[in-house]
């Protein structure tokens, strides 16, 4: 193996001479205790490299050993359930090896070595395949059925393939290509800073539900889609990151714990495996894949986890699966590359950050979509980017979200003055967004109603008409707005506190189907017209706002998705309560009754 000599240590970065043949981004082991390093500058036969653990004790002089290999991840079955660190290295068996603490310089492969699974072959001798076919699979967990893929670069004839038992190393399938035999086993490796190719991209026309209903009915992502949710400290951001984990429409899901707070990944490592899957009952980690890169971790690593779960993502996806991947924190991303171009004394863009900050935060989302995956037999996959960012004091101007709001398509504002208000999730109605609306509103009205999109758009309207009407309120009060305007308010309340209003941490309102939704608004939208033809016959806006109904309707979120015939009678006892509301001729707009 090549060495080369550390000359310099600043932090996590090291300069070394002697490297000249290596190439950017390739692996080196650092010092006699071979710390993981990435080369991330070349001058000469100088490199900057960036090492992923602390280099505290690391002095000029000392060895680099030379890999001629890039940062890669191992992928094959045992993938699931696993726990990694920004680099793949998987830190339930570390723990068991060295304590509760990392030690410097470990050496522990991704996929474990010593546990066996059951290969069933899908091709037989003599077939011909290539890049991306499917030549066998195994069953991983309950819920993931893992399929080997044939890796990129090779094409052949079958020579031999194996059925039964065996470990990720051993021989499974022999290919007979031009240049020889191919050994194939059931694991690949695949560079992190090269999205895996695919055959065809696809038009992001499927809604990825996700249970919540601010998301799901007024600012809904594609399956394939991007989004992200900046916002200040307190607003909620990792709880809704959870939530979309534990209930969005996804097979497999990423969660990347990207320099965050190590009480927030204990949350996640503890509630993952009790949480049941609402479709099959089984626990969620028989399908999540969890990389948790805390705070207190060696901020280098923190640069490289993001891409070693899409790296993940994207092979599931390649297998035909929709994946989600959720990212918590890309501003912790992003703040690990400011500190290792000031240590590379590289030219700092806006507020430090390095001048290529746009280019790799679109590079990451740009690795989303729905594909027509490379191989037989024709699968559609879909990989889906969700990434929390936090601002300084919640800055939207700040130029993280800034070059994230650039290429993502789905906007979630979170705010702390909703948050303040206990109305969580803490997401604006009146500053968010989805550029997907108009693509997947076919699916919505064609397998949730027709009028699913119609019903959404006359709430928002209502929405935004109390915005207006709260800044004349804020000047001469409540009682100066006319019986109709008191009305609107009334209406956007309902929609406010009884359909966007969500409980996380109760049992059944944590979670909502589309067609739960559905119903939900129709109802609050049902009681807010008749009340308004109510009044334009006269009805008094007092008896209007007490009626008994209105409790029901406070309490719909908390049905269970097997009682959802009870919110449609909901409507029929609306109808029945306005019957019964009496036209209150001589009453006066507050329901006083009036003397002549």
């Amino acid at each position: 193996m090549r060495k080369g000599e550390i000359t310099k240590v600043s932090g996590p970065l090291v300069v070394a001479k002697g490297m000249k043949g290596s190439k950017m981004y390739d692996v080196v082991r650092v010092s006699e205790e071979r710390l993981v390093g990435e080369i991330i500058g070349l001058s000469g036969d100088t490199a900057s490299i960036q090492v992923y653990e602390e280099t505290s004790g690391i002095g000029p002089g000392e060895p680099v050993y030379i890999t001629d290999k890039p940062l890669f991840v191992e992928l094959g079955p045992g993938l699931i359930e696993s726990i990694y660190d920004g680099i793949q290295r998987p830190l339930d068996i570390i723990r068991d090896q060295t304590g509760d603490n990392i030690a410097r310089g470990v050496e522990i492969p991704a996929l474990e070595r010593d546990v066996k699974w059951v290969f069933k072959p899908l091709v037989k001798k003599g077939d011909a395949v290539s890049s991306g076919d499917i030549i066998g699979e195994v069953k991983e967990t309950v819920l993931v059925l893992h399929k080997i893929m044939v890796p990129h670069n090779i094409e052949g004839k079958i020579k031999n393939i194996k059925q039964g038992e065996f470990l990720v190393t051993d021989t499974v399938c022999e290919i007979e290509t031009k240049d020889g035999v191919v050994k194939l086993t059931m694991m690949q490796h695949w560079p992190v800073r090269l999205p895996r190719p695919y055959k065809k991209r696809l038009a992001p026309s499927l809604v990825l539900s996700t249970g919540q209903r601010v998301i799901d009915t007024f600012f809904p992502i594609a399956k394939g889609g991007t989004a992200c949710c900046p916002g200040p400290f307190g607003s909620g951001k990792t709880v809704i990151q959870h939530q979309l984990a534990k209930w969005a429409d996804a097979e497999i899901i990423v969660y990347i714990g990207c320099g965050e707070r190590g009480n927030e990944m204990t949350d996640v490592l503890m509630e993952f495996p009790e949480l049941k899957d609402h479709r099959s009952g089984e626990s969620l980690m028989k399908r999540t894949v969890l990389i948790a890169n805390t705070s207190n971790m060696p901020v280098a690593a923190r640069e490289a986890s993001v891409y070693t779960g899409i790296t993940i993502a994207e092979y599931f996806r390649d297998m035909g699966y929709s994946v989600a991947v959720m990212a918590d924190s890309t501003s912790r991303w992003a703040e690990a590359m400011r500190e290792i171009s000031g240590r590379l004394e590289e030219m700092p863009g806006e507020e430090g950050y390095p001048a290529y900050l746009s280019a790799k935060v679109s590079s990451f989302y740009e690795r989303a979509g729905r594909i027509e995956a490379i191989g037989k037999p024709d699968r559609e996959g879909a990989l889906s980017v969700i990434g929390a960012v936090s601002p300084p004091g919640g800055d939207l101007s700040d130029p993280v979200v800034q070059a994230t709001l650039r290429v993502v398509k789905v906007f979630w504002s979170l705010e702390d003055r909703l948050a303040y208000q206990r109305h969580f999730p803490a997401i604006s109605w009146l500053n968010s967004y989805s550029l997907y609306i108009d693509d997947i509103s076919e699916e919505l009205n064609t397998t949730i109603a027709k009028d699913f999109t119609d019903l959404t758009k006359e709430a928002m309207r209502l929405l935004e008409q109390e915005a207006e009407l709260q800044e004349i309120v804020r000047l001469i009060g409540v009682d100066a707005l006319s019986p109709e305007d008191r009305l609107i308010l009334e209406g956007a309340k309902s929609i406010r506190e009884d359909f966007l209003h969500q409980n996380a941490f109760h049992e059944v309102d944590t979670y909502a189907s589309l067609e739960k939704q559905y119903k939900m608004l129709a109802v609050c939208l049902f009681n807010y017209n008749k009340a308004k033809e109510a009044l334009s016959r006269g009805a008094a806006f007092n008896d209007i706002i007490k009626m008994k109904v209105r409790e029901k309707i406070s309490r719909m979120r908390y049905l269970l998705e097997s009682e959802l015939s009870i919110i449609d009678r909901l409507q029929d006892e609306v109808t029945e309560e306005f019957k019964k509301l009496a036209n209150p001729g001589g009453r006066n707009d507050k329901g006083i009754q009036q003397h002549s």
